[in-house]
C-alpha cells in the first residue's frame, strides 16, 4: 500500500523538501499533529513493523515460497542447520552457522564438488525477501555464470541459516566462489531486502573479514539485474585475484555506475 506523502496536508511544503523526500524511503518531513505523528504516518509505521515481524518469524516453505514449477526447474532441495526451530535460531546464532549431520550427507550426495560458482539460498532473517528476490535473481546468476564459461554447482536452500554457513559450504563442496543469497534483517522501510554474501574458497578459518557483501536487493534498492551484474563481476575479480574480503575492492560495472548529479 503506498504511503501517504503528507503533501496535501502541508500546502506550503517547500520544493527543496519535496525533492529530498523523493530521494529516500526514510520517513522525513512527514509533519505532525501536536507532538505526535499524524494518524496516517502512525498506521504506516505499525504496518511496516508488522511486516518486519512476520518476515523474521516466517518459516521457509519451498513450495509456498517458490512454487512447484520453479522447484522442478532448478531441482531445489532443502537442508537444515543445527537450529531445530525458528526460536532456537533467533536465540542461538551459532547453530545457524552449522549444518546438521543429515544435511551434510545430503549435500555430499546431491551436489558436485569444486565448481567455479556455487549458489546457496538462506532464509536468514526474512523469508519475505527470499520469496520476492530469489526467483528473478537466480536465473540471471546462473545464465551469467555459464556465459563466462564457469561450472555452476547445484543450488540448494538452507533453513535457519546464518552467514557463517559459507564456511561449511566451502568445506563440503570446495567451490571457487560461493554465494549465499540470504534475507536481510527487515526494517521499517522494507521487509523484502536480500543480501548476497560471497567468499573465495571459503573454509573453516574464514571470518567476516574474508567475505564480501552486496546488499539492499529489492524494488527500491538494487534491482535483480543490477545485483546479478555486481555479483558476477565481483566473482570474476575474486577468481582473477584469488582473494575475497577486505583485500578486494569491488569494481562496479559501467552499466550500473551511479548517475552524475545535475
Amino acid at each position: 500500500m503506498p504511503r501517504d506523502d503528507g503533501a496535501s496536508l502541508v500546502p506550503d511544503f517547500p520544493e527543496i523538501l519535496r525533492k529530498i523526500r523523493e530521494r529516500t524511503p526514510a520517513r522525513i518531513f512527514f509533519g505532525r499533529a501536536g507532538a505526535a505523528y499524524r494518524t496516517s504516518t502512525q498506521m504506516d509505521l505499525r504496518e511496516a513493523h508488522a511486516a518486519a515481524r512476520d518476515a523474521v518469524r516466517a518459516e521457509l516453505d519451498l513450495r509456498f515460497v517458490f512454487g512447484v514449477e520453479f522447484l522442478e526447474r532448478w531441482k531445489l532441495f532443502e537442508v537444515t542447520t543445527e537450529a531445530h526451530s525458528k526460536q532456537e535460531y533467533l536465540l542461538r546464532p551459532d547453530l545457524g552457522r552449522r549444518l546438521n549431520e543429515a544435511s551434510r550427507r545430503e549435500l555430499a550426495e546431491r551436489c558436485s564438488r569444486s565448481n567455479d560458482f556455487q549458489i546457496a539460498i538462506g532464509d536468514g532473517l526474512s523469508v519475505t525477501a527470499v520469496a520476492a528476490q530469489v526467483p528473478p535473481l537466480l536465473p540471471l546468476l546462473d545464465e551469467g555464470a555459464r556465459s563466462r564459461g564457469w561450472t555452476v554447482g547445484q543450488p540448494f536452500a538452507i533453513r535457519h541459516c546464518r552467514v557463517g554457513i559459507l564456511n561449511e559450504i566451502g568445506e563440503l563442496l570446495a567451490p571457487t566462489v560461493a554465494v549465499l543469497l540470504i534475507g536481510e534483517r527487515p526494517g521499517l522501510a522494507t521487509a523484502e531486502s536480500l543480501s548476497a554474501y560471497m567468499a573465495y574458497h571459503p573454509d573453516k578459518t574464514h571470518t567476516d573479514a574474508n567475505r564480501n557483501l552486496i546488499s539492499n536487493i529489492h524494488a527500491r534498492g538494487l534491482t535483480p539485474h543490477a545485483a546479478a551484474d555486481r555479483i558476477l563481476n565481483l566473482a570474476a575479480q575474486m577468481i582473477q585475484l584469488r582473494i575475497s574480503g577486505f583485500g578486494i575492492r569491488e569494481q562496479l560495472p559501467s552499466a550500473i555506475k551511479p548517475a552524475k548529479q545535475a
